[in-house]
Order: structure tokens, then C-alpha cells, then sequence
């Protein structure tokens, strides 16, 4: 993307985990964007607006656009403007939606990695872990995903990103 490009701009929901997902990356890479906001729950559901379903008839978050082209969940190119080194993840993660945690526990465990690069499953694994936790799963059998979690979350890209300090994010959820 060039200095010149326009910003990208990101439709997403604060507690959507897809969002969070691409908030993260955006993060991690260190790229400015615009947020506009699209609730899942005012008016019915704004994704199913006339307005949204022009940026994606999917009427699904997030969309990201960039450069003019807009990408959707469906979409596996979602962070190519990003960089290759982050495609596989986007694969992964735009198109996996939410999972369950144990899936999560079988398929990526033992890939995690906080030090100076931040893996795939480290991407995936904080906001389906949020999402338990919001749902009342008892954590106690996973201690390494909790110390891990944890680790990631002092982290300033899952930090920046975390739902509790979006815009659209309610004043009795924000950090």
C-alpha cells in the first residue's frame, strides 16, 4: 500500500471475534486504519442494512477495505495488503469463524509462541478464549492456554485491539 493509498477502513463489531482477529493483524503490522462501526444488534442488525450490504452482500463482519477493494470473511485474500507472511493466518483464521475451544486445543496446540513472532495460533487463540470465558467455561482444565492467553493479552497489539477499548464498544464493557 502506498503513503498516498487512502486508509484502509475496517467494518467490524468490538466483541465480534473475527473482528478482533483482523484488529489484531492490523495491529501486529502496524497499519492505520478507519473503523465504521456495523452492530450486531441495533436496528435489528445493521449488517443487514441496505448501506452495509453495498460494502458486503455477505452482510457479514468484517469487511476490510483496501485500496479500493473490498474483503470479506469469504475472502481469503483478506491481508495480502499486509504481507504474505500473514496469509496462511488470515486462511485460518477470517474463514474459521467461531470455533470451539476444545478444536482449538487439538489443532494448534503446542504452536504457540509469544516472544518475537507471534504465531497463527497466538491470533486465533485470545479472542476464543474471551468468548469462553464471557460464556462461563470453566478454564481450570486448560492452564496452559490461561498462562498463555494471559501472555499474549500484555501484548500491546491484543491490547489496542481488545474489545473493551473499541469506539463502538459500550461505556459499561470498556476497559
Amino acid at each position: 500500500m502506498s503513503s498516498a493509498a487512502a486508509k484502509p477502513i475496517l467494518y467490524g463489531y468490538f466483541r465480534s471475534s473475527c473482528s478482533w482477529r483482523v484488529r489484531i493483524a492490523l495491529a501486529l503490522k502496524g497499519i492505520a486504519y478507519d473503523l465504521v462501526p456495523v452492530s450486531l444488534l441495533k436496528d435489528g442488525g445493521q449488517q443487514f442494512s441496505a448501506e452495509f450490504k453495498a460494502v458486503n452482500p455477505m452482510q457479514q463482519v468484517p469487511a476490510l477495505k483496501i485500496d479500493g477493494i473490498t474483503l470479506s470473511q469469504s475472502n481469503l485474500s483478506v491481508l495480502k495488503q499486509m504481507g504474505e507472511k500473514k496469509v496462511e493466518w488470515a486462511q485460518h483464521c477470517i474463514t474459521s469463524g467461531f470455533q470451539a475451544l476444545e478444536q482449538i486445543l487439538q489443532h494448534t496446540a503446542g504452536h504457540y509462541c509469544v516472544g518475537d513472532e507471534v504465531s497463527m495460533a497466538d491470533l486465533c487463540l485470545v479472542p476464543q478464549v474471551a468468548n469462553a470465558e464471557r460464556f462461563k467455561v470453566d478454564m481450570g482444565p486448560y492452564p496452559t492456554i490461561t498462562r498463555i492467553n494471559k501472555a499474549l493479552l500484555e501484548l500491546e497489539a491484543f491490547k489496542v485491539s481488545h474489545p473493551s477499548r473499541q469506539p463502538d464498544t459500550p461505556a459499561e464493557l470498556q476497559a
